[in-house]
């Protein structure tokens, strides 16, 4: 009976490591941060929205994908931390944090496009355009 609860434990303590492991391996870094400083009352800001969200459901997990309003009171000092001059900005980081890209203005998903897959990202699969 000993022999069978020790063999159980090993292979549970086993199971629960490669758990733990696999777990490990799901949870993704992003390649880029594209972080976008605006405001909703900005017109050319509210058209950067649906591009902003388009961009986070063709990369996935690939991008992570935020906003600030830096009209807001409580997000204006983003403002400042990315020295911005204009609405919108788009900033794009890498996985370490470092600026590897800056635009001012609105930005057309197009151009998002060529300069992300310039960096190695990929659209899914099921975000791909038929023709």
């Amino acid at each position: 009976m000993v022999p069978f609860i020790k063999q159980s434990l090993i292979f549970i303590l086993v199971l629960s490591v490669f758990t733990v492991v696999t777990l490990a391996q799901k949870k993704v870094t992003p390649k880029i941060t594209f972080i976008e400083l605006g405001s909703v009352r900005c017109i050319p800001c509210q058209k950067m929205q649906p591009i902003m969200k388009s961009i986070e459901e063709k990369y996935g997990n690939q991008i992570k994908v935020i906003f600030y309003d830096v009209w807001k009171q409580e997000e204006r000092h983003y403002a400042e931390q990315y020295k911005i001059k204009v609405i919108p900005t788009q900033v794009f980081l890498d996985s370490k944090g470092n600026e590897i890209m800056r635009h001012e203005g609105f930005f057309p998903e197009e151009e998002i496009d060529k300069f992300l897959l310039s960096k190695g990202l990929k659209i899914k699969k099921s975000e791909r355009k038929t023709k």
